[in-house]
Parts: structure tokens; C-alpha cells; sequence
């Protein structure tokens, strides 16, 4: 029986509601039970694994209770803080090359560019790519000293600048790895500022035009404004992003030079596979979680809607 055939009684409508309730929970069940497998549970064990000095590999000597003392080790190691400086580093850096660059693309692919689908799609392109390859391609770019950004800076500054070790170099591992970074992640933004910008109402730029508002104005005062619940998302997300960075450095940098592009993901990593200490890497896990977790919200009280 179809829907419209139900009659139109209280306990008909009641019917039908339910039916549509449980087929949107069946709906959701194939979603949710990934989530519960593969982030809800394993996240939960590792508040169990966190008190313990459970090994990666099982000893013949079972696992002990150990309290809290992986949190207090790794609170009372430089190399966390290093690490967990250098992201923080990191973050401040890749958000505004990252989200600006992102809505400056989204910007021109909003107006009536020619084959603008078709420039979407190349623009989103490094988006769906690998990172592992990504690194590739930039490592090539990076390549000391006769790479192409090398050579690049040799042309621009005249053979006056001498090639830099991007990678090797401590004043300029990081940068690269923002510019590597936000290379690859900006288009996730460029589509989320580009539905936000579909979404502004044409007559607010009419409007502004009729007031005399120039080009600027209109993105100012129009544009900018309108898409405050876009930045506070694209903020937030690529935050969080930030935060887990840990591809890059493992491929290029392996952390170094001297831990200056050392994460709190790497050292986790390290702590967990290299060194075999998984209760210790749970610890971390928790930690970096909790981090995340306030900072974004405080980011989300500090660009709330006072109105």
C-alpha cells in the first residue's frame, strides 16, 4: 500500500511516519556500523590500552596496569612539546595560505568564466590525489640544489640567491610543507566556499550597486559577510586537518631537520610502530584528541554569532 492510499486518520499518519523513520534508520545503519567499527571502538580501546604498557608485538609477559604513566611521560618529554609546537606552527601557518587561496580560486570560479565546470575539475584535481604522490611530485620540485624551485629563484633574484635546501634547511622545512600542504587540501575549500557563495542572494550585490558600492565594497561588505557560517566550518575543518598532519613528514622530513617539522602524529607514529610502545601512542592519541577538541571550541565561541 503507497502512502497516499493510507487513509487519512490520526493512526494512518502515525503509520506512515514510523515507516518513514525506520527506513531512515536503515538508511543510516550501513554508515553508523562503519563508524562503530572502524573510529567508535577503537577510539574507546584506547583508553584501556592508554593504562597499560601494552607492547605492539605481545610478549610472553602479559600486558601490566600502569595508571596514568604514559600521560605523565609524555607530558614531562621536550620532544612532545617540540612536536607539538611545530604543529601548532604549522596550523597557524597553512590556515590563512590555505582557506585564502581556496576562496580566491572559489571567487573566479563563481563568475562566468568559459569552461568553468571544466576548470573546477582541474582545479579540485589535487584534492583526489594521492598524497604519497604528491610528495613525489614535490620532492621533485624541492630537489636540491637543482630542482625546479631552485632554479625558479636563481632566474627571479638574477643568480644572487643561492639554491635552498627546502627540505634539509630549518628556516624552510616547514614553509615547504605548508605550501606542499595547502597545495594539495585547498580544493576540499574551494568547493565548500563555492556553495557558499551560490548561496548569497543576487540582490544583495544589486542592492549594493545601487548604493554606488564598487567591487571591493561588494566583497567586503556583501560577500565576506554572508559567508561567515562558511568560514567558521572551513576553520574549523582545516584545523583539524592541521592537526593530523603526518604523510608529509613521514615521506619528506621523516621529522627532521633537527625535529623542526616533527608532529604530534609522527610522534605517535614513532612511539607506536617504531618503538613498539602502543600504550604510550594510545596516550598520545587521547591527548591530541583532546587538544583538537578545545581548540575547536574555543575557535567556535570566539567567531560565534553575537547577534
Amino acid at each position: 500500500m503507497s502512502i497516499d492510499a493510507v487513509p487519512a486518520g490520526g493512526a494512518g499518519r502515525r503509520g506512515a511516519l514510523f515507516g518513514g523513520r525506520v527506513q531512515e534508520a536503515a538508511m543510516l545503519l550501513p554508515a553508523l556500523a562503519l563508524i562503530a567499527v572502524f573510529l567508535l571502538l577503537p577510539f574507546l580501546s584506547s583508553f584501556r590500552i592508554a593504562l597499560t604498557n601494552e607492547r605492539l608485538i605481545p610478549r610472553p609477559v602479559p600486558p601490566r596496569f600502569v595508571g596514568l604513566d604514559n600521560f605523565q611521560n609524555i607530558l614531562s618529554d621536550h620532544e612532545f612539546w617540540v612536536a607539538l609546537w611545530n604543529v601548532a606552527r604549522f596550523t597557524l601557518m597553512v590556515l590563512p595560505v590555505q582557506c585564502g587561496f581556496a576562496l580566491a580560486v572559489a571567487l573566479i570560479l563563481n563568475t562566468k568564466l568559459p569552461f568553468r565546470n571544466v576548470f573546477r575539475g582541474l582545479f579540485f584535481l589535487p584534492a583526489i590525489t594521492s598524497m604519497v604522490v604528491v610528495c613525489v611530485i614535490w620532492a621533485t620540485l624541492f630537489q636540491y640544489p637543482t630542482g625546479p624551485f631552485n632554479q625558479i629563484l636563481s632566474v627571479l633574484s638574477f643568480g644572487m640567491a643561492g639554491p635552498i635546501d627546502w627540505l634539509g634547511d630549518p628556516r624552510f622545512a616547514m614553509p615547504a610543507l605548508v605550501l606542499l600542504s595547502a597545495w594539495q587540501a585547498y580544493g576540499f575549500q574551494m568547493i565548500v566556499y563555492l556553495a557558499g557563495l551560490q548561496g548569497i542572494p543576487e540582490s544583495l550585490y544589486e542592492a549594493a550597486e545601487l548604493d554606488g558600492a564598487n567591487r571591493w565594497q561588494r566583497f567586503w561588505h556583501v560577500t565576506m559577510p554572508s559567508l561567515r557560517q562558511t568560514h567558521i566550518f572551513v576553520l574549523i575543518i582545516t584545523t583539524i586537518q592541521a592537526f593530523k598532519l603526518f604523510t608529509q613528514v613521514n615521506i619528506l622530513t621523516q621529522g627532521g631537520p633537527r625535529g623542526t617539522t616533527d608532529t604530534v602524529v609522527h610522534y605517535m607514529f614513532t612511539a607506536g610502530f617504531v618503538n613498539q610502545r602502543l600504550g604510550l601512542a594510545s596516550a598520545v592519541a587521547i591527548i591530541l584528541f583532546f587538544i583538537v577538541l578545545i581548540v575547536s571550541l574555543v575557535q567556535r565561541f570566539v567567531v560565534r554569532d553575537r547577534k
